[in-house]
């Protein structure tokens, strides 16, 4: 089977703000970005603004126990499922699928700094160090930090109760939850799948971790594809993003409106050798015609930004083109799904007949999804 399949719930929750308007206006300029540069300097970081979860998640226990990461996400996909019109319908969500992208737990900052400050000296840092993890972590830490509690929260919170799997690996992982969803419902395994990822970029860890890898932007922020190795690297953005994914006859058969068609997802893991990237988009990209709208998932590390842009000079010369990251900051797991529903967002809106989504992960991974107006 290849059954059409369709976007029919959109979900995006952002510095911008949330659903579909406030991200459509920042890519026509009427909405600046929201960048934070003083506290966590010497990076910038487009931070989640407020947000009342009460609306998409009631229950303040169900909040307490989740990170914020899982409240971002939790919130995203109670978002789509409102877009696509069936948040209140249980038939259709005791058959939806669930495919997450996501990340591991987050840290307790205070424990990790006592324990780091214990070590330096302790007379004997193995025997302190095994006290301090038996004293000081609870138990639910470690089931706080399962990524795979993100899609247990949709299913507890919005009651989607169909199978579910999750996916980790940074930047791929949102590629490839996006591509098995698509593949699943063309291939008739499934008729409704609810898709995406979230990420909180408001974490002193993670930003460590990455300046770890050298691929953080210190200093001023420029355009995503201004950089360069003079000044290059990641700027990153708490962000959710999920998408109600469906097949084109079941979207008919419950008159539901289809916000864009999702023609093709691609996926490839190069070695990242000079020219790889390039060689890697235009070969998923495939013939194109006119020039395409186009949104790119960069992360804005300077080699990866160098090859996408000749990839995107030879796959959609003239086309009108966007850096999701300028507008929300890169959101790592995330980043593609987002990029995804930006681009179905501006189709519906009548801004193309064609769009390209790019995505090409810090360290390892690319991915190229193709979409048309529904």
């Amino acid at each position: 089977m290849a059954r059409e399949v369709v976007i029919t719930g959109i979900g995006l929750l952002s510095s911008l703000g949330e659903g579909v308007a406030p991200h459509v206006e920042a890519m026509d300029g009427a909405r600046p970005p929201v960048i934070d540069t003083v506290s966590f300097a010497p990076y910038p970081v487009h931070p989640l603004g407020a947000v009342e979860y009460d609306r998409q998640i009631p229950k303040k226990s169900d909040q307490r126990q989740m990170e914020p990461w899982q409240r971002i996400g939790v919130y995203a996909a109670g978002l789509a499922l409102d877009s696509a019109g069936i948040k209140s319908d249980a038939e259709a969500k005791d058959r939806m699928h669930v495919i997450v992208a996501a990340g591991g737990g987050e840290r307790d900052h205070a424990v990790d700094g006592q324990i780091l400050t214990g070590l330096k000296t302790a007379a004997d840092p193995g025997v302190f160090l095994n006290e301090r993890l038996l004293s000081d972590l609870r138990p639910t830490l470690f089931l706080a930090q399962l990524s795979n509690l993100l899609a247990g929260n949709i299913s507890i919170v919005h009651g989607v109760t169909g199978p579910s799997r999750t996916f980790m690996g940074e930047e791929q992982a949102g590629v490839d939850a996006i591509r098995i969803a698509h593949a699943r419902i063309a291939a008739g395994q499934a008729d409704m799948i609810l898709v995406g990822g979230s990420y909180n970029a408001e974490r002193r860890d993670m930003m460590l971790l990455f300046e770890l890898g050298g691929v953080m932007l210190t200093g001023d922020v420029v355009p995503t594809f201004a950089r360069d190795a003079g000044h290059g690297g990641m700027v990153t953005g708490s962000v959710g993003a999920f998408l109600v994914l469906e097949a084109a006859d079941s979207a008919r058969a419950r008159g539901a409106t289809a916000q864009a068609r999702l023609d093709s997802v691609a996926a490839d893991r190069t070695r990242r050798n000079p020219a790889d990237i390039t060689r890697a988009l235009t070969a998923m990209a495939g013939p194109l015609t006119g020039a395409p709208l186009v949104v790119s998932a960069s992360s804005g590390v300077a080699a990866c930004v160098a090859e996408e842009k000749a990839a995107l000079a030879a796959i959609a010369p003239g086309a009108t083109s966007v850096a999701m990251g300028d507008l929300t900051g890169h959101a790592v797991e995330a980043a593609f799904p987002a990029a995804v529903a930006l681009a179905a967002a501006l189709l519906q809106a009548g801004r193309g007949t064609e769009a390209v989504v790019t995505g090409v992960g810090h360290h390892r991974g690319e991915g190229l999804a193709r979409l048309s107006r529904a």
